[in-house]
């Protein structure tokens, strides 16, 4: 797999209840779209040969003749095709007729698993003719691998099981053994019919199940052609991707339903979710290998921000839950030490303003009064008025104690003391007075005996953009876990939340992002900008997110980044990806000491837990 996707698709047509003829005509069909749209999964519905409403027909010799006579016209449809097909008929076994799923690739059939859970209530009488396959674990039937311990091994890295209809229905579903068995994709043949309410129950089912799995799954049903007897089909196909649904469709007459699934990304999953590793019976299963196709497939459209919804709607509830989740973090830490005063800088920028946001709403759960907040600006050699007056500005609105603590001088005796000319602007300059600024905050904090609040954010923190006990050190960091993209989102709803506040926190989003630790320009304004230094945090972050939470390789993330940003070249992807995985490694030592600060997303750097990695690992193979 170039870059681990598997292109899957579901095939729904007007069934022809007992017509073989006709459905194997349209099978072949389909199966030649499928080809043409370079599909490697295909799978049709339950019984779909014969239909799914034969009723006591099944036990017509002729139709089971039929069947298999229609079984080798889809295999030889397959010849010099890799795509793998998933096909619903009735096979007999043993003197028994089961309810399978027939896996048909290249001119051959490869396997066939029979039904595990036969429904007898209600509308469906499936025990009148088919037996349960249950306890048949692998034999062999017509040739090939029959029972419900077959899998499919599509080339060296993709497992392919499948279950019948009922059998997803059931507490204990066959999905949930063969993925503890190492099946990434589930394929599902059904012939569910329709009530009221029945396709969100179905389409929950679904999702949950690939959720609770950790796979694709793809479900195929029966559409209209069914018979019309007693019931209503409605040939509602979904295809899930571990709690997602990528692509779905309902009462379409004919056609495919194609998603990519990401198999690379499920598998980090499971590697980092072990829990249920020791719950396996490997020996049970027959493994039948097959060649695949590698086309390189990637999505048509990527989203370029994965830490922040694109519905405006979720991403204002999911800011809101956030900012509760970094103020109760806060809450809880000052409960528990019995702490009464917090000590903040304010720089006028995005993330002490976050910072000072969440205290005040964890300082109205404490019942305590803001002026218990010490919020102290600090500025320096780089501090331009409309930072200074943002900070000041939004100190006096929220009510704390506000302190204006000049360092300047404080520098330029401290590079006198080591030597330091004072026009040399290089690193030396800079984290003087980053690390003026936390001693500041420090000896506040032991004064009032407070506790310093960081404002490092998640992206910094990945990136080493802090200085080393500076910046870097507090005693409980609040916005840890927050990347950049999402931290100007997250004021903007405050801004919403409290009116009061509109203004400022507007200006303050719209100002660049840096740490104003150069002198400012001849005209006062900011000189120095962290992403014409380090790059765009969009792309740092969109690089973070799949490094660190998907576990992918350089290649696929810089091929989904130009995906998802098309209005960047290639060669500025390339770039910043470079600086991203260069000060990723090279800036451990960093993350390995950081302070405490609350984790609320599903991605994070602590290394008490989330990433665990030597201060000296190599970043050869990722440059």
């Amino acid at each position: 797999m170039e870059y681990g996707y598997i292109k899957a698709a579901t095939a729904f047509f007007d069934i022809q209840v007992a017509g073989i003829s006709t459905n194997v005509e349209n099978m072949i069909r389909l199966i030649r779209q499928a080809g043409e749209q370079q599909v490697e999964l295909l799978v049709f519905p339950e019984l779909c040969i014969t239909g799914y409403s034969c009723g006591d027909l099944f036990l017509s010799k002729r139709l089971l003749n039929r069947t298999l006579e229609g079984l080798k016209q889809l295999a030889a449809a397959t010849a010099g095709s890799l795509c793998l097909v998933v096909a619903g008929a009735p096979i007999c076994h043993n003197g028994r007729l089961y309810n399978c799923a027939v896996f048909i690739q290249n001119g051959k059939l490869r396997g066939i698993v029979p039904k595990s859970y036969i429904p007898n209530y209600k509308e469906f009488y499936e025990k009148r003719w088919f037996a349960s396959g249950r306890q048949i674990e692998a034999e062999t039937e017509m040739g090939v691998p029959f029972g419900t311990h077959v899998m499919m091994k599509l080339g060296s890295e993709v497992r392919v099981a499948a279950e019948i209809c009922e059998d997803l229905w059931v507490s204990e579903s066959p999905s949930i053994r063969h993925c503890l068995n190492g099946a990434e994709l589930v394929v599902n043949l059904s012939a569910s019919n329709e009530t009221v309410s029945k396709k969100a129950y179905r389409q929950d089912l679904v999702k949950m199940q690939s959720a609770k799995c950790m796979c694709g799954y793809i479900y195929a049903s029966s559409g209209e052609g069914e018979s019309t007897t007693d019931l209503v089909f409605s040939g509602h196909c979904i295809i899930a991707e571990n709690g997602s649904i990528k692509a779905e469709c309902y009462r379409e007459k004919e056609g495919l339903l194609t998603a990519l699934i990401d198999v690379q990304k499920l598998q980090n999953d499971r590697m980092r979710m072990n829990s249920e590793n020791d719950a396996v019976d490997m020996d049970a299963y027959v493994r039948v290998e097959l060649e695949r196709d590698s086309f390189g497939h990637l999505p048509h459209s990527v989203d370029a921000y994965p830490f922040v919804p694109a519905d405006r709607e979720k991403r204002e509830n999911r800011c809101q839950e956030i900012l509760e989740l970094q103020a109760n973090g806060l809450y809880e830490r000052l409960k528990k030490t019995g702490i009464h005063k917090s000590v903040i800088g304010i720089s006028g920028g995005l993330d002490s303003t976050l910072a000072l946001l969440v205290t005040l709403e964890a300082y109205k759960k404490l019942g305590r009064p803001m002026t218990d907040i010490i919020a102290i600006t600090m500025p320096g050699f780089g501090t331009s008025a409309r930072t200074k007056t943002n900070s000041q500005r939004l100190m006096a609105l929220s009510g704390v104690t506000a302190r204006t603590i000049p360092i300047a001088a404080a520098c330029r005796q401290h590079m006198q003391d080591i030597g330091h000319g004072e026009e040399v602007y290089d690193v030396t300059y800079e984290n003087i007075q980053a690390r003026e600024r936390t001693q500041i905050l420090m000896d506040v904090a032991n004064q009032e005996g407070g506790l310093v609040i960081g404002t490092g954010d998640l992206s910094e923190t990945a990136l080493g953009w802090c200085t080393y006990s500076g910046d870097h050190m507090s005693m409980y960091a609040v916005n840890i876990s927050i990347p950049k993209t999402l931290v100007k989102y997250l004021v903007s709803s405050y801004a919403r939340m409290h009116p009061e506040f509109a203004q400022v926190l507007t200006s303050i989003c719209e100002t660049v992002i840096s740490p104003e630790l150069l002198p400012l320009g001849a005209d006062g304004a900011i000189s120095q900008s962290t992403e014409a230094a380090i790059g765009k945090y969009d792309l740092h972050d969109f690089i973070l997110y799949h490094f660190v939470r998907n576990g992918f390789e350089r290649e696929k993330i810089m091929a989904l980044a130009q995906v998802a940003f098309p209005q960047v070249d290639c060669e500025t992807i390339e770039k910043t990806t470079k600086t991203f995985f260069r000060r990723f490694f090279t800036q451990q030592f960093k993350r390995s000491c950081m302070p405490d600060g609350p984790k609320v997303g599903s991605v994070s750097l602590s290394p008490r837990g989330d990433w665990r990695m030597p201060s000296d690992a190599s970043a050869e193979e990722y440059l």
